[in-house]
């Protein structure tokens, strides 16, 4: 119990004890020793103080009635005071309103004189969890719910992709994704977390290319307060916050030589020293990376640890470039429709034909990332209720050719400013004036575009609706628009369908 209890309590150090009763202060100090936790003691409200003016504590035990104070007050005072212990209430003379007016003024807990050893250690893992939630929460944003919980996809590539995830999630096995930028790696890990037994612990993120790498160990490891320059307080690092849960290691690869020693010792021995310490800390994560290089040829390069990589890559999952399961642009173009028009609050009606054929023709360099974010601004540029053109997506009309031997997408090039209403049709281009000069509206340049369309194919709204870049059922919905409102369209000859 006593092994199992000092693992769970790894982040928990030291402990303040305000107590004027010397049995119960003996007492309390003898628990947390024996859970080999540091302890400070004090006897009335000056020496605590004291204490918390030198060093910084994890929990404080804080008697209700000192010889020099009111403890209730004295949590009042230090209640705006930052990084301040968790702070249990103890007293022999409870009462409901004293316990509610601790609790409102920011206690953690309270507890009753006698009390046995064992409600101490239930107030501890209490603590411990409440500790870890808070810098967890100081860490992260709330973004999962921004992410789709399934892999969309019904491609080869993606079934299988998605039985792997279904195989490998539930163990503890470290896995290693590789991919192109812009493929949904850090995805797939947030599937791998989703479906594991760790789901309701932290998952926590560190993007190995965006720390200083004069800082990466402080972010990995955490530090010691004085441990460096701007160290003015100890700081937890991501494995320590990951604790019980889940750490991904995002762009494993850049990780400086310097450090893939310390992290191969973390990775076997699951347990390190903060930057600028001596303590031992254990933690139990499980580990997954993510790169968009080939590692294997850095190890060969002599640029990444032989040693590292073979511990990394326990599972090794390889997410498909887009271009390699396009049958997926449909399903992916239309989940991303779907969210941006509700986060932007735009009624959109879907793709036309012309903007699906043209997503299909492009080669996607920069992958799933960069059909979001052109989905995103055809979303934004789309006239409300209508489908989104091919006009609105952007892309080039010829075919991008692609460079497979680099990571990083080309530069996708600027929509137009407005999207067109229509796609240009066949022949001569409506003009946007009448013969007198006058600016025509929206609509009724629309209107020209369709009856344009219809005599240039001598009526056959099939071919009608291709030259314009419309479903023919948009097609069909815009002429008996205007039947009814007694406005038909009249192109001279007999409107069909072929």
């Amino acid at each position: 119990m006593l092994d199992v209890l000092g693992e769970y309590l790894m982040a928990f150090e030291k402990i303040l004890i305000v107590e004027d009763d010397v049995v119960v202060r003996n007492l309390l100090q003898s628990i947390f020793l024996r859970h080999r936790l540091m302890v400070s003691t004090a006897d009335c409200l000056a020496a605590a103080a004291d204490h918390l003016g030198r060093e910084q504590f994890d929990l404080m035990l804080l008697d209700l009635r000192l010889p020099d104070g009111d403890g209730l007050k004295f949590l009042e005072q230090i209640a705006t005071m930052p990084d301040r212990p968790l702070v249990v209430m103890v007293t022999g003379f409870g009462t409901i309103e004293s316990a509610v007016a601790c609790m409102r003024a920011g206690a953690f807990d309270y507890v009753l004189k006698p009390f046995s050893p064992s409600q101490i250690d239930v107030i501890l893992r209490k603590a411990q969890t409440y500790h870890q939630l808070l810098r967890v929460n100081r860490l992260l944003t709330d973004d999962l719910a921004e992410e789709d919980g399934l892999l969309v996809g019904r491609s080869p590539a993606m079934l299988r992709l998605r039985q792997l995830v279904e195989r490998v999630a539930p163990t503890d096995a470290t896995v290693l994704i590789t991919g192109e930028s812009g493929t949904g790696k850090e995805m797939i890990s947030r599937e791998f977390y989703r479906r594991s037994p760790r789901r309701n612990e932290p998952f926590i993120k560190v993007n190995c290319a965006a720390v200083s790498q004069t800082l990466i160990e402080s972010e990995f490891f955490g530090h010691e307060r004085g441990a460096f320059t701007g160290a003015t307080e100890r700081r937890e690092g991501r494995f320590e916050l990951a604790h019980n849960g889940t750490l991904l290691l995002d762009e494993v690869s850049e990780i400086p030589p310097a450090l893939q020693a310390k992290l191969l010792r973390v990775l076997q021995e699951r347990e390190f020293e903060r930057v600028g310490g001596s303590r031992t800390i254990k933690v139990n994560v499980r580990i997954l990376a993510t790169s968009n290089r080939d590692l294997l040829s850095h190890v060969n390069k002599g640029e990444f640890r032989q040693d590292l990589y073979y511990r990394l890559n326990v599972f090794p999952v390889h997410v498909p470039p887009l271009r390699d399961r396009m049958e997926d642009i449909p399903l992916l173009a239309d989940s991303f429709l779907q969210r941006f028009a509700r986060k932007h609050g735009v009624r959109v009606s879907g793709f036309t034909d012309a903007a699906y054929a043209t997503m299909l023709a492009y080669r996607w360099p920069g992958n799933v990332r960069e059909l979001q974010n052109t989905v995103e601004r055809a979303v934004i540029l789309s006239e409300s209720g209508r489908p989104v053109a091919a006009g609105a997506l952007g892309l080039p009309a010829d075919l991008m050719p692609i460079d497979t031997a680099s990571a990083t997408p080309w530069a996708n090039p600027l929509p137009p400013e407005l999207p067109p209403a229509l796609e240009e049709p066949v022949g001569s281009t409506p003009t946007v004036t009448d013969e007198q000069g006058q600016i025509l509206r929206l609509d009724e340049l629309e209107k020209r575009a369709i009856q344009t369309a219809l005599r240039q194919t001598s009526g056959n709204r099939t071919q009608a609706a291709a030259a314009l870049g419309i479903s023919i059922r948009t097609l069909r919905n815009k002429l008996q628009e205007y039947r009814e409102a007694g406005d038909p369209i009249d192109v001279g000859a007999d409107i069909a369908e072929a």
